[in-house]
């Protein structure tokens, strides 16, 4: 069974910084594309940030583009997203996903998810 289970949401003031963590398993982790992606009340579900099998190949949505960065751990089945100078407008729950295939814009073609994690920057 496929598990993606993410943490590091938590409550942050704006210019603040999160570290939110993936952890996956019950797939061979270094064979699929992981991305970050979330999702605000009454907003679409919005790409982030993705990145490839390893590591080489990333994408970051312009809003994030130059305070997020992602990264993945293959020998520890871990994807990461550093978030920094953190925005009110980036306050959404924020999920992980994989799929073996990589979309280089991040379009949420992704077959594994997991259940999310709270992310709310107060002003």
């Amino acid at each position: 069974v496929v598990h993606l289970v993410e943490s590091g949401g938590g409550l942050v003031q704006a210019g603040g910084s999160l570290t939110l963590s993936c952890t996956v398993s019950g797939l061979t982790f270094g064979g699929y594309a992981m991305g970050w992606f979330r999702q605000a009340p009454g907003k679409e579900r919005e790409g982030v940030s993705c990145i490839s099998w390893t590591g080489g190949s990333t994408y970051y949505s312009d809003s994030v583009k130059g305070r997020f960065t992602i990264s993945r751990d293959n020998a520890k089945n871990m994807l990461y997203l550093q978030m920094n100078s953190l925005k009110p407008e980036d306050t959404a729950v924020y999920y992980c996903a994989a799929d073996v295939a990589y979309d280089p814009a991040c379009r949420g073609r992704f077959g594994y998810w997991g259940q999310g994690t709270q992310v709310t920057v107060t002003s």
